[in-house]
């Protein structure tokens, strides 16, 4: 049977459609991964939302994203969607999971190999459903985001639909900032930044923490410097990206990989970004932006973005981050499963 029969399952989140409307990076990635796999001749059914659009085979329990509807219990569309795909386990030759580790309890109930990309691990709570099934397969989206003990195939970087982010043709004069709204992301950060330097400052993304909004973003907030946008779709970015001097992406985490940094590269849009986590593996200082310790680092970073050329941020995204460079990529790793899973029977 050669590789591009066999029949893959991908598992994708029900907290938004796939692909998501605005916010949603899992099921961007899970959506990104389908459909380049469908063009690359695989037989792919896309376990998500019944509204979710592809063009792989659809199969769906749940009707629209819990996030989306409030009237879907969380918890009830979670399992009636994970348990959905492993009823149907034996229809598929290897399910591709983005489901973190709830559907981990599933995999050793079935007879089918379940590959695992974690998109980050929310908290240490979480760590002894990973510790007990350490053994299964995982895939690491970036090298920093690695726990101990458990059985890494390969990092794969996430990949990007280029298409989607054309190259600007010239730079704009407005710092943005594009992710949730969360002191993880260091939106205040940002702010301290646009103050200091005296730059307009655009923020976008959906407002995670009210708390954290209501006491240290929305006082600064004065429609003229410093504006809130609310969450914006792919027209809505590319629209910053056309008034971008650059991305503020200071994070107070160590970042797990950064969908929207790639994104505004690709867009020829250079990116600050604090020096934790993933972000030195997806920008690379000096070329397509500036890793920074502190708030008076970004500042100073302001003063050299006229030595970031356009054309250099999108090449890089082009040859590390594009759909087809993370779909190659799986595909070696679909390969070694398969090759194990036929071992295993000899």
């Amino acid at each position: 049977m050669a590789r591009n029969s066999k029949r893959i399952a991908v598992l994708s989140p029900v907290a938004w459609r796939t692909p998501p409307h605005q916010y949603g990076a899992w099921e961007t990635v899970a959506s990104n991964i389908t459909e380049g796999l469908v063009a690359r001749g695989w037989d792919v059914t896309l376990f998500a939302s019944r509204d979710s659009v592809t063009q792989a085979h659809l199969h769906a329990v749940v009707d629209r994203g819990y996030e989306e509807d409030s009237t879907v219990d969380p918890k009830v569309a979670e399992y009636l969607h994970i348990s959905e795909v492993f009823e149907r386990a034996a229809d598929f030759d290897l399910i591709h999971s983005h489901y973190d580790f709830m559907a981990l309890t599933y995999t050793r109930l079935v007879s089918t190999p379940v590959l695992t990309t974690i998109h980050g691990f929310s908290s240490p709570q979480i760590m002894p459903v990973y510790r007990k099934y350490h053994d299964g397969y995982f895939v690491s989206i970036s090298h920093s985001d690695r726990a101990p003990g458990l059985n890494y195939l390969g990092t794969v970087y996430n990949g990007i639909d280029l298409s989607l982010y054309p190259l600007q043709q010239s730079p704009g004069d407005d710092l943005i900032f594009l992710g949730r709204i969360h002191a993880d992301k260091g939106v205040h950060l940002a702010i301290e930044v646009a103050q200091q330097s005296g730059c307009s400052l655009v923020i976008a993304g959906i407002i995670q923490d009210q708390t954290y909004f209501r006491k240290q973003v929305e006082p600064h907030l004065d429609d003229q410097q410093i504006c809130y946008i609310g969450s914006v779709d792919v027209p809505g970015k590319n629209k910053l990206f056309s008034r971008a001097k650059a991305l503020l992406h200071l994070n107070t985490i160590p970042e797990r990989f950064g969908l929207v940094l790639a994104e505004a590269n690709a867009a020829g849009v250079p990116v600050i970004a604090m020096d934790l986590g993933s972000c030195r593996e997806v920008i690379e200082h000096g070329r397509t932006g500036f890793l920074v310790n502190d708030v008076n680092e970004a500042v100073q970073s302001l003063g050299r973005i006229s030595e970031i050329d356009p054309a250099t941020c999108r090449e890089h995204v082009e040859s590390r981050f594009s759909i087809d460079t993370m779909v190659q990529a799986y595909e070696q790793i679909y390969d070694r499963i398969f090759e194990q899973k036929q071992d295993a029977r000899s």
